[in-house]
């Protein structure tokens, strides 16, 4: 029913604004709770009707309304791409404990996403509590078994933590962060360890492929700095959603 995909899209919405507050707020290691939203230039506490999801940047027509200030798009495209990931996620899984249990996982890498984009970091709260809680919910509420998950959590680790330390040794340069290696044993908690293979061939494909079209339209070297946790989440999201049709082209079922 249309109606329920509007409910979808309103959660996920709210939801996308709440995980605007933490991108601004965990680089800075600051609290997500206090105080409340204010304008990133003049600071002044915005009230409720400027805090409504994609509405409210739209009706103010993208600026501050106390110093006329341009904020930022980021905040309305994350509300909005959380708001279809929610419909596509309930769509698929359902609006109960599993749905909610892997819309938390997509929210998750959200953030993930837009803080390395901007910051080059992966926030330990997010990757290492992320391997945690998606471990705890593989006994009850994910498509796979706790075990899947534990083996999931070390393979994706484990494979990134190998790579990494094998560039370091004949290079003597950090070819990949700790953050990347955390947020993998993060995606292998959730989707396990058949999965965490598909997702780390799918990022390492997606990476070459944006790697390849900087060099040829920045003309930046290969030595150029590139987070690789938008193409670790990127790759865990087609893997969530298409991973069953991916892995049994492949041969797995």
């Amino acid at each position: 029913m249309e109606w329920i995909k509007l409910f979808y899209f309103g959660l996920g919405a709210l939801t996308g604004s709440f995980l605007n507050v933490c991108i601004v707020r965990l680089p800075k290691e600051e609290s997500i709770l206090w105080p409340r939203s204010h304008c990133p230039h003049c600071q002044k506490q915005l009230p409720w009707y400027d805090l409504i999801p994609l509405l409210s940047y739209a009706l103010v027509q993208g600026q501050c309304r106390f110093c006329q200030r341009k904020i930022s798009i980021e905040y309305f495209i994350v509300e909005l791409v959380t708001a279809f990931l929610a419909v596509w996620t309930f769509d698929q899984f359902g609006l109960r404990p599993q749905g909610f249990a892997y819309f938390l996982f997509v929210a998750s890498l959200v953030v993930i996403t837009v803080i390395d984009i901007h910051h080059r970091i992966i926030p330990d709260v997010i990757s290492l509590g992320g391997t945690v809680l998606g471990f705890l919910l593989s006994f009850h509420f994910l498509d796979i078994g706790y075990g899947e998950s534990l083996i999931g959590i070390f393979m994706g680790g484990g494979i990134l933590l190998a790579l990494a330390w094998t560039y370091f040794k004949f290079t003597k340069r950090e070819g990949m962060g700790g953050g990347d290696i955390k947020l993998a044993a993060m995606i292998g908690a959730f989707l396990g360890y058949k999965s965490i293979l598909l997702v780390l061939f799918l990022s390492s494909i997606l990476g070459s492929f944006w790697g390849l079209l900087m060099i040829l339209i920045k003309k930046e070297g290969l030595k150029s700095a590139l987070p690789f946790g938008p193409f670790l989440a990127g790759a865990a999201l087609i893997v969530l959603f298409y991973g069953d049709l991916l892995l049994t082209f492949l041969g797995y079922y």
